[in-house]
Formats: structure tokens, sequence, C-alpha cells
């Protein structure tokens, strides 16, 4: 017997199916390109967002000390203000009876000229 003969057309789909897995495959690595384009800018991102929380994350711990050292000094402020604020008031009524004694002082001292006056005139 002979060898078989080939057909022409199963030879043309031989070659269509050949062409058309390549380009299968073809699409399949352009696609993978993508996923893993996609993956690195995904990883860049998260990344960035990281450096992002962890740069909030010390602004915050250097604000929360700041604020702390701002308690602990105006809890000794405290007592300071306290006093001068006592000290004001203290001042303040001292001036009102130094006015008050001044003003007594005073009215005394006149009614003492008038009276020497006229005693001197001869009223």
């Amino acid at each position: 017997m002979g060898a078989p003969v080939a057909d022409a057309s199963l030879h043309q789909q031989m070659g269509e199916l050949i062409a058309s897995q390549r380009a299968i495959l073809e699409d399949l690595r352009r696609i993978e390109d993508k996923i893993q384009r996609s993956d690195d800018k995904s990883d860049e991102s998260r990344a960035k967002m990281h450096r992002r929380i962890d740069d909030a994350v010390g602004a915050v711990g250097e604000v929360k000390a700041t604020v702390a050292g701002l308690e602990k000094d105006v809890k000794e402020m405290k007592p300071v203000t306290d006093d001068v604020r006592r000290w004001k008031l203290m001042g303040i009524g001292a001036l009102g009876m130094m006015g008050i004694g001044g003003v007594a002082l005073g009215v005394s001292f006149a009614d003492a000229l008038k009276r020497i006056a006229g005693l001197l005139i001869g009223r």
C-alpha cells in the first residue's frame, strides 16, 4: 500500500488552528503584561499611601507630645496666675482704701486750712 495523500484542506485547517493558537498565546502574554504593570502601579500606590500614613502618625505623635508638654506647663502656671489675680485684687482693694483715706485726709486738711484762714482773717 502507498502513503496516504494529505488533503490540502486539512493542511489549511491545521495552519489556521496553529495561527489561532499563536494569536491566543500572544493575547495571553499581553494580558499578563497588563496585569503585571497594574500590579506594579498598585504596589507603588500602596507604598506611597503607607509612607503618607507613617508621616501622619509621626506628626500626630509629635502633636501629642507637644500638647502633653503644654498641659504640664499650664498646670505649673496655674498657681502663679491665681496668686497674681489675688495680688491684683488685694492691690485694687488697698488702692481703694488709700483713696478713701486720702479723700478723708484731704477733707480734714481743707477744713483745717479753712478754720486757720478764718481765724487769721477774723471771721
